[in-house]
């Protein structure tokens, strides 16, 4: 590996960690990348998942503020995540590429249309609690699961825009605003990286190229930081904006590829 391949790795792995923090959609940085040098897609894939679980924690870290409050809900939501992130880790290895990735697009698409719509869907999520506040709160808490566990199995197969559907999903069902549903995210996209990295450590290594693990595990833990730090101070709409932007960008990539 060449000092310049070292180095745009390093840049590549800040920019997925930045973009994890404040979005989600870190894997269009990093994966395109690695391709580029000529790693094997599936080794590039596997890679790159352990390498930004570093980045995951040093983001989450960032927006713990924002998840003063929502211990319920993690507990709730972090083992659908974990399910999720195993049954994803093991497609990917049992199934080609094309049998999950004719869905990716469909489930961005919806994604995106959730968090354009999500003012709107939240004063609709609301005017129902307050007519029938027991049975809202069961049926929302279902679909939000049932989401979870979708994006979880998503992530723990590829990863690129999980952060996408999970703020998507997340922030049309939650009675909160954009950055608490942001800091639930990075905690649960971390759940999924994580496991999914558990589940290639015990039965994949030989697809684990550990050079680039530790680049991408040293630059996505500072763009981790950079993430939180900044991307805390976007406003509501810059944020939705962004998101949208990066879904779209994902869209046009895994129906590219």
């Amino acid at each position: 590996m060449s000092w310049f391949e070292l180095v745009a790795i390093f840049a590549a792995g800040v920019g997925a960690g930045t973009i994890n923090a404040v979005v989600g959609s870190g894997t269009l940085i990093t994966f395109p990348v690695l391709l580029a040098f000529g790693f094997n897609p599936i080794v590039a894939n596997v890679s790159n998942n352990v390498g930004l679980v570093s980045g995951g924690v040093s983001g989450t870290l960032g927006y713990r503020a924002e998840l003063s409050g929502q211990g319920r809900r993690i507990r709730l939501l972090a083992p659908m995540s974990l399910l999720g992130a195993v049954t994803g880790a093991l497609l990917l290895l049992r199934l080609p590429a094309a049998a999950f990735s004719a869905i990716v697009p469909v489930l961005l698409a919806i994604s995106l249309v959730l968090v354009v719509t999500q003012p709107r869907m939240q004063a609709a999520v609301a005017r129902r609690r307050e007519l029938d506040p027991e049975a809202s709160g069961r049926g929302h808490q279902s679909l939000a699961m049932a989401g979870t566990y979708v994006a979880g199995a998503y992530g723990g197969y590829f990863g690129a825009a999980q952060g996408v559907l999970l703020v998507g999903l997340l922030g049309s069902l939650l009675p909160e605003p954009l950055q608490r549903v942001n800091a639930l995210k990075n905690l649960l996209s971390l759940v999924v990286n994580s496991v999914a990295a558990l589940v290639f450590l015990a039965v994949a290594r030989d697809l684990i190229d550990w050079r680039v693990v530790l680049l991408i595990a040293l630059g996505s833990t500072v763009g981790g930081v950079l993430g939180a730090r900044y991307g805390r101070r976007l406003a509501p709409r810059a944020l939705r904006a962004l998101i949208v932007v990066v879904g779209i960008v994902a869209i046009v990539r895994v129906l590219a590829s």
